[in-house]
């Protein structure tokens, strides 16, 4: 069993003072890896700082510019990411990435390298090596990051965190988490080959992932790539990173010991539905007892009667935790204020006072020095790491895995150790990834 000492010995929950940077003055230069959807909120939550200017962006899709020309229009564009970081290597302070996940750490590394600060979307990688690494090469440079859980600055979030490590409840017997949404699909992979739309460069889409035809009707592009094993991580990497954020940060939580998945299996190319996933964690000063055990529930599983009962008249949100303390218990809606139960016990306790901070902000004040990022890869690559045990868990129903987090190896499963790193295919490989 890893403590907290030793784990942050480890190297991925270590503090560091960043190295600041500095475009001209005080001003950044922003590089965005996208530019619609996702990646679009994010480069424009960014560069709505004052102090920071949307330089280019690289976007595989030339149907999905429109956005970011219209509101910046001096922004460069290239249909080649990795041209990008070659052309603008001497223009670029920060840089955003919002693609798909599979290319999450390949272009964040790569930014890295160059020296630029990163602010990633959740997950932060696809893969679990992955997620160590970034974390390594950020400590390493010393560079500021930021991965995207919005939510994590966000009042309701850190009033959750304010009253779980306050003690509000008590200490922390165990968690159940879900969420409603459905990123799996049961029906086999089409057989057949699309014809590439225009302005789509699919190769380049495709990126580290081993090369395939297009399967067109959204079958991969432009959301449904969520669903695929070799693109996505499931709802739980969808959203895990989300709803396990504040359940990881008021127990100060290390790695798990082990992870067991009583849901179906996927297929050969898709994630699977209805996941129930259980984790072991060790036990920290909030909880109760030498291990305390959290577990995951997806598309249409939600944690047994025994724990929904205790919420008495409250309804189950379609997505949420439930802390069940030695005092109390705590529904954490997502995104929602806490509600402590029963009422009758908590009507005149006294919430934490929160307010809500700018994610995107913060991650650019870091940068000039300001104060600090909240969700750096030093919190959120253990995070990442522990969210995606989850779906490698699924490969294995009924199997429990156990996890030594040091040795980054499963102890009873050479199978699963197999999904742990994956290779890049050729051509792209990315310096200390695939």
């Amino acid at each position: 069993m890893m403590d907290r000492r030793s784990f942050l010995q480890m190297g991925a929950g270590a503090p560091l003072l960043a190295r600041v940077a500095r475009g001209r003055g005080d001003h950044l230069r922003l590089a965005s890896f996208g530019a619609a959807g996702m990646a679009y909120s994010t480069l424009d939550g960014i560069a709505t700082h004052p102090n920071v200017t949307l330089t280019c962006v690289a976007e595989v899709d030339a149907t999905r510019l429109e956005r970011v020309k219209q509101k910046y229009p001096k922004a460069r564009v290239y249909d080649n990411w990795r041209r990008m970081l070659d052309k603008e290597r001497r223009n670029i302070d920060i840089a955003c990435v919002g693609t798909p996940d599979h290319m999450h750490a390949p272009m964040a590394m790569s930014a890295m390298e160059r020296g630029w600060h990163v602010y990633a979307q959740k997950p932060l990688t696809h893969d679990i090596h992955e997620a160590r690494q970034l974390a390594a090469m950020a400590r390493k440079r010393r560079l500021v990051t930021q991965m995207g859980i919005q939510v994590h600055s966000n009042r309701e979030y850190r009033t959750a965190v304010a009253a779980i490590q306050g003690g509000a409840i008590g200490k922390v017997k165990e968690v159940h988490s879900w969420s409603n949404k459905k990123w799996g699909d049961t029906e086999p992979m089409p057989d057949r080959s699309d014809a590439v739309p225009a302005g789509l460069n699919w190769d380049q889409w495709l990126g580290v992932a081993a090369a395939r035809p297009y399967i067109g009707g959204g079958y991969y592009h432009p959301g449904n790539w969520r669903k695929r094993i070799d693109f996505g991580t499931s709802t739980f990497g969808d959203m895990g990173c989300h709803i396990f954020d504040p359940v990881f940060g008021s127990l100060e939580l290390t790695a798990p010991v082990s992870v067991r998945s009583e849901g179906p299996a996927p297929g050969q190319h898709s994630w699977a539905i209805d996941d129930v996933i259980h984790y072991v964690f060790p036990g920290t000063q909030y909880s109760d007892g030498k291990t305390v055990a959290i577990t995951w529930y997806d598309g249409d599983e939600r944690p047994p009667k025994e724990v929904t009962d205790l919420l008495g008249s409250v309804k189950v949100p379609g997505q949420g935790s439930i802390f069940i303390g030695a005092k109390g218990v705590m529904l954490l809606p997502h995104v929602g204020m806490p509600v402590l139960l029963p009422m009758e016990q908590f009507r005149d306790f006294e919430m934490p006072q929160m307010e809500t901070a700018n994610h995107y902000h913060q991650f650019v004040d870091a940068v000039l020095g300001k104060g600090r990022a909240s969700a750096g890869f030093d919190y959120s690559g253990p995070l990442t790491e522990a969210v995606l045990l989850g779906p490698v868990a699924t490969r294995f129903p009924q199997a429990t895995l156990e996890w030594n987090a040091g040795k980054m190896k499963f102890g009873n499963s050479a199978e699963a150790d197999a999904l742990v790193r994956r290779q890049y295919r050729a051509g792209w490989h990315v310096k200390g990834l695939g």
